[in-house]
């Protein structure tokens, strides 16, 4: 299928959706991880109600669907280190380790597609890297916590790539439905540990409080089975790695929200902006190249 104008369009509001996901992890008073329980079975209940409500078949070959419930084990495994990273170092620290997803797709996707390395996403990587690193004035002395981002950011290129070709058989919302499913499953069987060493003697906090259950609906719903399953659908039609490319200006996205939402609460810096310039300068640069290497092959080929 043909890439469009309106595909990138689509991109960018997923990864603004996504952008506010920060805004509602301030609005709801869980722990990290209990939060993303409760997010994750909420987007996998709301997918199967979408099913019966459509009379749609949810079910894929049991052996397919061994395969994407193990991936929503990659993605809640991403997810914890994720809110760990943050928990062990400082929110900078984790979202610049989380900028290198970008350059562990330009090397993984090609190992799983069996394709060469391209020089120019390897590059704007590491030009997102610097932005970010800009943004978020990167800390030193947090090694673990950004050891934990890295791995996060490492899986979610893993699962992102993986996605590009479960996308190619299943649909996006079949996909969304196990993948949450496989991740709700894991993080409820990692629950015991997590009472049991990494909750300070509190145990698990199930109780809702106030508005919770209205933002966890917003979080499950609209953050996570509309954002997750139509990225899951774009996979058809652009690449991994711009996806991922794409998914940097989360960050960016997220504290633009927070201004408005919060206002004097969040103030930007001049770093601010020039972080985010050198991330827009590579978002908007990886089309003009990646057109620039097709022609380029097409010619040769002519040739």
């Amino acid at each position: 299928m043909q890439t469009s104008f309106k595909d990138y369009l689509l991109l960018h509001l997923i990864v603004l959706i996504w952008g506010f996901t920060a805004i509602l992890g301030v609005l709801i008073s869980l722990p990290a991880l209990e939060l993303v329980f409760y997010r994750t079975l909420i987007a996998s209940v709301g997918v199967a109600l979408l099913f019966v409500w459509k009379r749609k078949n949810i079910l894929i070959p049991t052996q397919e669907m061994w395969k994407v419930l193990g991936t929503g084990i990659l993605i809640a495994l991403h997810w914890i280190l994720f809110f760990w990273s943050a928990r062990m170092a400082t929110v900078s620290v984790c979202l610049a380790g989380m900028a290198t997803t970008s350059l562990w797709t330009a090397f993984v996707e090609p190992f799983f597609n069996r394709t060469k390395i391209k020089w120019y996403e390897v590059a704007l990587g590491i030009m997102v890297i610097s932005g970010l690193v800009v943004i978020f004035n990167f800390e030193t002395g947090y090694w673990l916590g950004l050891a934990m981002a890295l791995a996060s950011a490492f899986l979610a290129a893993c699962f992102s790539v993986i996605n590009g070709r479960l996308t190619q058989k299943h649909d996006p919302y079949q996909i969304t439905f196990y993948e949450m499913t496989g991740a709700s499953m894991f993080i409820l069987a990692f629950m015991p540990i997590y009472a049991a060493y990494l909750t300070d003697g509190k145990g698990i906090q199930w109780a809702w409080q106030g508005f919770d259950w209205f933002w966890l609906l917003i979080l499950g719903g609209v953050c996570t089975v509309y954002a997750f399953s139509v990225s899951v659908d774009l996979m058809k039609r652009l690449t991994v790695f711009s996806i991922n490319l794409t998914i940097n200006l989360e960050p960016v996205y997220g504290i633009v929200l927070a201004v408005l939402i919060f206002g004097e609460r969040e103030k930007m810096t001049s770093e601010f902006y020039l972080g985010t310039l050198i991330i827009l300068i590579s978002v908007l640069t990886y089309p003009v190249l990646n057109y620039w290497n097709k022609r380029r092959k097409a010619v040769r080929t002519l040739g």
